[in-house]
């Protein structure tokens, strides 16, 4: 299974790998895009290709019985889901964090952001607010610019009528980092869980 744990700027997604990322160690390979050991560029082309190399490395965990989570990065699950290699995995899984305009603000600020591109945070959250629940949303965002090897026809066609992915959406506006984490740890242990019974995982929230 892979795991998808995202959301824009200051909705705790780091802090969260780091909490979890020892509880779930021998089970689930922990990675973000800043540890693949190139270069990051922070273009949308660039994000794109490194959501490739990382479904290529979960591939290689899938092949021995490992499941994957990538957090600390805003990855979209729309690309998640068009990156060439990601028809290959046995199962995707969508968690968004998501946080209030003025606690995303607050948090931004504090951890020293520079005032002038908050503005834009926030509209991306606000963004992937609708995405996660809706794909045919903007969906330019992030199609105009990105890689041409993007397969965008897996979920952006007039074909697809029904969402690609399910999601669970996890408000942080009120909860502390720890509460954060073990909502995310339960969500993923429930879907290894349902993935090993094969019951219904309608469940994991």
């Amino acid at each position: 299974m892979f795991f998808l744990v995202t959301g824009a700027s200051g909705v705790g997604k780091s802090t969260v790998r780091k909490l979890i990322e020892a509880e779930i160690a021998g089970q689930v390979a922990v990675c973000e895009l800043a540890t693949l050991g190139i270069t990051p560029e922070w273009s949308l082309r660039w994000r794109h290709q490194a959501v490739e190399q990382v479904v290529q490395l979960a591939l290689q965990k899938q092949r021995s019985g490992i499941h994957f989570l990538l957090c600390g990065d805003p990855v979209p699950p729309g690309e998640l889901y068009a990156v060439p290699s990601a028809a290959e995995l046995e199962g995707i899984q969508v968690c968004l964090l998501d946080i209030s305009p003025e606690k995303q603000s607050e948090r931004l600020t504090q951890r020293g952001d520079p005032s002038e591109l908050i503005p834009q945070h926030v509209m991306f959250a606000e963004w992937m607010r609708h995405h996660v629940s809706d794909h045919r949303y903007r969906p330019e965002v992030i199609i105009n610019g990105g890689w041409e090897k993007m397969q965008w026809d897996v979920w952006n066609s007039d074909a697809v009528t029904r969402l690609p992915w399910s999601s669970q959406i996890i408000d942080t506006t009120k909860l502390s980092p720890v509460e954060v984490a073990e909502k995310v740890l339960s969500w993923i242990r429930c879907h290894i869980h349902v993935g090993r019974s094969g019951s219904p995982s309608s469940g994991c929230v």
